[in-house]
């Protein structure tokens, strides 16, 4: 489709005899996120080396808006922003230096490293060696280096691996920040609540397949299962209880619970990405 910033059509990549992606196709549209959700080793980290020109897919095509990447590799690489699992900082530069340099490499006029620093929750720290930070400044610092030129589409691998919360939830605005502005994003994660809070789409990667891909909302009321949890007084103790959402004799069970137990407390109880996950591979995303 002409909005499609991304679109992927049979993309096949083989390590030898292992075929780690089988043909996958798949699009991400204009201002949207698709969340690659899946466990190490599924083949997400593959995927996002062939659409970002490191790797040649052996067999299909890949065009980033509207550039085939086998062809237009440069022009594409252009428009996009990169950041990668592995951290891959000048270390012995500062955080200002390392920006400036990529900001000349992109050539952007009337750069200001400081107020990206500050984006990303960085703000102070911008003159110390790199080689100083923790893990959680060293990971806003590539998210602040994939932005520099204002991208169409930004790759983030991983983002919010084995970050602290709070470093994470900066990083999750961002995201949200670059699609306001107009970016579409691909994002691969092994962290279903990520991917709930930021995906418009997601992508179940398993053993080098995509064993679904739809919104988070579709793939719960597709596979999930809703229930309420209910708490009562059992003696001189509390006991649980649970009843079945969305079936015909779901209200019996309701009127029924509430007109012969001592009810303390309910709330409503659905699927999550895992269990989804787990019902359609039979694996977990650990």
């Amino acid at each position: 489709m002409p909005n499609d910033a991304i679109v992927a059509e049979k993309l096949e990549y083989r390590y030898g005899n292992l075929v780690a992606v089988k043909g996958i196709s798949f699009t991400v549209g204009e201002r949207k996120i698709l969340g690659f959700l899946g466990p190490n080793g599924a083949g997400k980290t593959t995927t996002f080396k062939m659409l970002t020109g490191q790797l040649r897919p052996r067999s299909g095509t890949a065009t980033l808006l509207g550039m085939d990447i086998s062809r237009d590799l440069e022009k594409a690489q252009a428009r996009i922003g990169v950041c990668f699992e592995t951290t891959n900082l000048y270390e012995q530069m500062s955080a200002i230096e390392n920006l400036n340099l990529f900001a000349k490499i992109f050539r952007m006029p009337d750069f200001s490293a400081e107020a990206l620093l500050d984006r990303v929750g960085l703000s102070g720290r911008g003159r110390d060696r790199v080689a100083t930070y923790s893990k959680g400044m060293k990971q806003r610092l590539m998210i602040a280096r994939s932005i520099i030129n204002r991208p169409d589409i930004l790759f983030l691998d991983e983002p919010t691996a084995g970050l602290d919360p709070a470093s994470s939830e900066r990083i999750r605005e961002v995201i949200l920040e670059e699609r306001e502005r107009g970016a579409s994003v691909f994002l691969t994660t092994h962290d279903m609540v990520e991917a709930d809070k930021l995906a418009d789409t997601v992508a179940f990667m398993n053993s080098g397949e995509i064993a679904a891909l739809d919104t988070p909302l579709n793939l719960k009321r597709k596979y999930g299962r809703r229930a309420l949890k209910v708490t009562v007084a059992a003696g001189d103790g509390l006991a649980d209880r649970e009843i079945t959402l969305d079936e015909p004799e779901t209200a019996d069970a309701v009127r029924d619970l509430f007109a012969s137990e001592n009810v303390v407390t309910v709330h409503s109880e659905e699927a999550t990405l895992e269990d989804i996950f787990i019902r359609l591979t039979g694996r977990g995303l650990a």
